[in-house]
């Protein structure tokens, strides 16, 4: 791993905590409405090679282009952390569109281990399992 990539994970790994840090915790709920999500979650299967397609990003943040999804459950608990029982940054909704900055492995949910990690306002990780890609999958983080 180079040393740019290290700098551009340390940096969205301070950022992150910084967030957390200064952000009121939500009243605990699940990572999803169970009536929610269509469970059709995509991913690369090939496990990401960190190419990507450059149109599909839609910005640039530290450098990278970020990706879309589309959220799938009713209300989605976006975390400080790629686990279910970290804090709860903010919630995103069925159909919101949200920028994927890059993907990492973390608690399975439903049999999807992947994580996103988003930056739409702040910094915050969302259940890939309730999370369609838009366009070619994230970069591994």
């Amino acid at each position: 791993m180079s040393l740019r990539s290290r700098l551009s994970i340390a940096t969205a790994a301070g950022l992150l905590a910084a967030a957390a840090a200064v952000t009121p915790a939500a009243a605990a709920h699940d990572d999803w409405d169970p009536t929610g999500g269509n469970g059709n979650h995509h991913h690369d299967p090939s496990g990401g090679n960190g190419h990507h397609d450059p149109s599909g990003g839609n910005g640039d943040d530290h450098g990278k282009p970020l990706f879309k999804g589309v959220v799938t459950a009713n209300t989605l608990a976006l975390r400080s952390a790629p686990n279910r029982g970290s804090q709860i940054i903010r919630h995103a909704h069925k159909g919101d569109i949200v920028s994927i900055f890059c993907k990492t492995g973390g608690e399975t949910v439903k049999g999807n281990p992947l994580w996103y990690l988003l930056t739409d306002g702040t910094w915050a990780w969302g259940a890939a399992r309730y999370i369609d890609n838009i366009g070619p999958a994230p970069r591994w983080c």
